[in-house]
């Protein structure tokens, strides 16, 4: 899919960005000067990283790092920052690497016309319910997939945060769900989190479900693009993408402090 240029730009990328901090929302966020400074012990990693969107000179680059790692050092935690070229200052991946910050995480910002992923519906797909809040069948396979000894309770408290309209998408074959998914509109945008498949179900549509599901929904909310997150070394996820027409508004990765 091409996207537009209009959507390529720094102040479109960091407009994405800060929606899905809003969807995954810290327990303590700080606006330092434009920054971003989260805090949210207990859940993934990334929902505690600095979003650096503000410009910063020479001068003020250095001076924005430090307090950026003082606040993480009062809350305990190791700094990190999301990069992202174009949206965030020109030196700053260059300072962090000259602190010692590691590079980790290769991500894809990602984007797709509601309608287009609306198209996509497997000729033979399992049933999908939406619910306004996550049940404990969704929660628990999402909690296998991908946080199976994390701290549940402030995973779950996260989740609570949200204050913008959201849908949870349970894939069932039976009574049983098989696959998960989320949703979360803001300002004419959708974005997607949690995708989840048990392995026994992977090949069978129940991804895609999930994903035409929480289009159909968005298409209900106002929102006619929709955007996710996905980690450039995921094969399987980036090709259940590319089919259902979401393509790259930019890559980006984290710098992560000792």
């Amino acid at each position: 899919m091409s996207v537009p240029s209009a959507i390529r730009s720094p102040d479109m990328v960091r407009g994405l960005q800060e929606r899905a901090a809003r969807a995954l929302p810290a327990d303590h966020v700080e606006n330092a000067d434009g920054w971003l400074l989260r805090h949210a012990p207990g859940c993934s990693w990334w929902v505690g990283t600095v979003l650096p969107h503000a410009d910063a000179g020479p001068g003020a680059l250095l001076r924005r790092v430090v307090a950026a790692e003082e606040f993480h050092a009062a809350h305990g935690t190791a700094p990190r920052f999301q990069i992202s070229s174009g949206a965030c200052p020109e030196d700053l991946d260059r300072v962090l690497a000259g602190r010692g910050y590691h590079r980790r995480c290769p991500m894809s910002l990602r984007v797709a016309t509601t309608a287009r992923v609306r198209q996509g519906e497997p000729k033979e797909s399992l049933g999908v319910r939406l619910d306004d809040r996550p049940s404990r069948a969704w929660f628990a396979l999402w909690r296998a997939v991908h946080d199976r000894y994390g701290d549940w309770s402030a995973q779950r408290a996260m989740l609570d945060r949200v204050d913008r309209p959201s849908a949870y998408a349970s894939a069932m074959s039976g009574n049983d769900v098989v696959a998960v998914g989320r949703a979360v509109a803001d300002d004419g945008w959708a974005g997607v989190f949690g995708m989840a498949t048990l392995p026994e179900a992977r090949g069978r549509g129940a991804a895609r479900g999930v994903l035409t599901a929480l289009a159909h929904w968005a298409g209900t909310h106002a929102a006619d693009r929709m955007y996710l997150q996905v980690e450039r070394d995921n094969p399987a996820a980036l090709r259940l993408y590319r089919r259902a027409g979401f393509g790259e508004v930019c890559g980006y990765h984290y710098r992560t402090g000792s």
